[in-house]
């Protein structure tokens, strides 16, 4: 898979939009949108007037580059929430809710999603008292995620947690700071995302393919 090597930051001018690639330091004065507030480039300054597709292909970069997934995985994603019932952006963000890696930094681990892979990827984390190391793998409604108790000493973990304790947790999931664990108690919903985007122009995208 191919991997992103530039700097993240210019992501967020991309998109016009922090999408906290880099943690707690895009709510700092190092802010690379707020001291650039343009996309970078040569011609980044320069206003351009989307097209139609223009609009649609920002709005699933913005997606796939919040939760740090690739285009084939994304892509995945669309495809099985297109073939379930119900309405076809929400299950897409209910499934992107529901990864791993995700759901680890909405608990406080990592100080950013990239982070948070990092350390479900270092073996810290257990699902219903089961190691797991997927950051992909998929969390169901019931399922306890916890940090393994043989790592709750370990610096990165106690570091982060202490960090982003004040980290805002979504209803859909209980979270149990001094036990470092969190329980999923019903699916994600749209309104649970804390992403300003129009998902209907992802799936009027991916529709004329």
């Amino acid at each position: 898979m191919a991997r992103y090597t530039d700097a993240v930051c210019k992501k967020c001018r991309r998109e016009g939009s922090k999408l906290f690639l880099k943690g707690e330091r895009c709510n700092t004065a190092k802010c690379a949108l707020d001291r650039r507030s343009y996309a970078p480039g040569q011609h980044g300054k320069n206003r351009v007037k989307l097209s139609e597709y223009g609009l649609q292909l920002r709005a699933k970069q913005k997606t796939k580059n919040y939760y740090r997934v690739s285009e084939s995985q994304f892509r995945k994603y669309y495809e099985e929430a297109f073939r379930r019932e119900g309405v076809t952006s929400d299950t897409l963000f209910e499934q992107l809710e529901l990864r791993l890696d995700n759901i680890a930094y909405r608990m406080g681990i990592g100080a950013s999603r990239a982070e948070s892979r990092q350390l479900v990827g270092y073996e810290m984390l257990e699902v219903n008292g089961r190691k797991v190391n997927i950051p992909s793998y998929i969390v169901k409604v019931g399922d306890v995620i916890k940090v393994r108790d043989s790592k709750k000493d370990n610096k990165a973990i106690v570091a982060t947690m202490e960090a982003n304790k004040l980290r805002a947790v979504p209803s859909w999931l209980e979270v149990d700071k001094e036990k470092m664990e969190a329980k999923v108690v019903r699916k994600p919903v749209r309104e649970d995302v804390d992403l300003e985007v129009q998902e209907n122009l992802i799936v009027e995208l991916y529709s004329k393919n």
